[in-house]
């Protein structure tokens, strides 16, 4: 039984509690039916998230006695219980409120910092000796990862994929933890793939430790299923010299407990459901994939390492998150909103010019931004467009279309029609090369290929545009609200 919930607790303490959050506010379904996670959960979850459906609990995934969950963060709604809020505007604006922090000028300013600088102080992960994840603990031969009920989400796909790990390694160098959320393919019994793309922090840790040691391996801890907070932190872009797990304090406003591993110095969420434990040869790569993946089509095979797993923790009764990707929109849509959302203030505090942003769903992330700027001088646009090129993950996006700052850019229709109405083709797309997602099939080569930047606002004369720029068709404020006084009687 999922434990009782304490209703005055400001942050989920784990997963279940959220579970049982979801259920109380309608947003879970239980699946007592049993199910197999070989395609048919896949296809069970396809159909609930196009109606927009519940979180579902499945409760006899067949060939597993634990129980799976997937849809949890499927909707807006879900993504503002996960962070405890009315509304993600209310996340941003903590994080705003932090970003506006200026040097104190005096005694008084100094004064008023002090409660913004005791609550950020606050949100350090705390060490502890053990935790729930540590309750079941299985080594060597006792390590069984089909034990748990992990998906083959798609026909094609190469096998059964973890597909919402927090991956913790270490910069071999600096020794500065990361965490990030990399697909999974389970090999055997105790190998999976470790999906590391070239631009990833994992990556990185990988590339420099072998530089270093070229036979050696490097330890990795993978945690299933956390407080939301926790669990999303890995998907965040946030600063790389920022603590993920800092900053999921932050969100869940307590900090993060975290309990050392058992076979290696790394450590994890006291509170994680799963744990994995184990290593990465640094001479050994393997062909992991095809993968039904986010972009609505397979990812293709490729060589990446192998991470061999030496012991398994777990709560005594767990709950196995995961999700399913494939044609947009899926759970990480609303996901990628969230981040969207919560994160504009970050990104506005670096261009202040840019009003808002809006990814489509369609745009599956990394193929088309659309930004609306408050122009200022010429080719601004196009600065706006370079420095969205340059900005961590967003260096992927394939393209970006920029308009002005009085349009709907969450109205599709009207960025539609206001772009192809505002752009001259030749006179005002870009194109660049530069990295793309490992994921992008069409790109000319992995990870390298060519991006486009729309110019969609207004053009001025200081532009080059000599030609009068047309007023948009709107109707005068005193007409308006002549009908709007006699709409009633007008019986439409």
């Amino acid at each position: 039984m999922l434990p009782r919930v304490e209703e005055e607790r400001v942050a989920y303490r784990d997963l279940r509690e959220f579970v049982r959050k979801l259920e109380k506010e309608g947003e879970l379904t239980r699946v007592r039916t049993e199910v197999d996670p070989i395609l048919e959960i896949t296809e069970v979850t396809q159909r609930v998230t196009r109606a927009k459906g519940p979180a579902l609990l499945f409760e006899r995934p067949r060939g597993s006695r634990v129980p799976l969950l997937v849809n949890a963060f499927g909707s807006v709604r879900r993504m503002c219980l996960a962070f405890e809020v009315g509304a993600l505007e209310e996340v941003a604006g903590r994080i705003r409120g932090f970003l506006d922090m200026q040097s104190p000028a005096g005694l008084l300013d100094k004064i008023k910092m002090l409660p913004k600088l005791a609550e950020l102080g606050s949100f350090f992960p705390k060490t502890v000796k053990t935790g729930g994840c540590k309750e079941v603990r299985r080594h060597g031969n006792d390590v069984n990862l089909f034990d748990f009920p992990i998906l083959k989400c798609w026909p094609q796909d190469g096998g059964r994929f973890i597909t919402f790990p927090l991956v913790f390694t270490r910069n071999p160098e600096t020794g500065k933890r990361n965490v990030g959320m990399y697909r999974m393919q389970v090999y055997d019994e105790r190998t999976t793939g470790m999906h590391w793309q070239t631009q990833k922090h994992g990556a990185e840790h990988f590339r420099r430790a072998r530089a270093a040691n070229p036979d050696g391996r490097i330890p990795v801890a993978v945690a299933i299923g956390a407080d939301p907070a926790t669990a999303l932190a890995g998907m965040l872009p946030i600063p790389p010299d920022l603590d993920e797990m800092m900053f999921a304090g932050f969100l869940r406003r307590d900090p993060v407990e975290m309990v050392p591993c058992e076979t290696n110095d790394l450590e994890v969420p006291a509170n994680a459901e799963i744990v994995l434990e184990g290593y990465v040869n640094l001479n050994e790569m393997r062909t992991e994939g095809p993968f039904g993946d986010h972009t609505g089509f397979y990812s293709l095979e490729g060589e990446f390492p192998v991470f061999h797993v030496e012991c398994v923790t777990h709560k005594k009764e767990p709950i196995y998150l995961t999700t399913v990707v494939g044609p947009p929109p899926q759970e990480d849509f609303y996901m990628g909103y969230a981040v969207e959302r919560v994160f504009l203030p970050v990104m506005k505090m670096q261009y202040p010019e840019i009003v808002d942003v809006a990814m489509p769903a369609e745009g599956i992330f990394h193929n088309l931004m659309i930004v609306a700027i408050r122009k200022s001088y010429p080719g601004h646009a196009r600065k706006i467009m370079n420095a969205i090129w340059s900005l961590g993950q967003a260096m992927f996006t394939k393209v970006i279309v920029v308009v002005d700052h009085e349009v709907d850019i969450h109205n599709y229709g009207e960025v539609v029609w206001k772009t192809l109405c505002a752009m001259d083709p030749e006179r005002d797309v870009q194109f660049v090369f530069g990295p793309m997602d490992t994921l992008d099939h069409a790109a000319r080569m992995q990870d390298y290929g060519s991006k486009m930047g729309i110019d969609a606002t207004r053009k001025w004369p200081s532009e080059g545009f000599t030609r009068p720029w047309p007023d948009e068709i709107r109707m005068d404020e005193l007409t308006k609200a002549k009908i709007d006084a006699i709409w009633k009687t007008l019986a439409l």
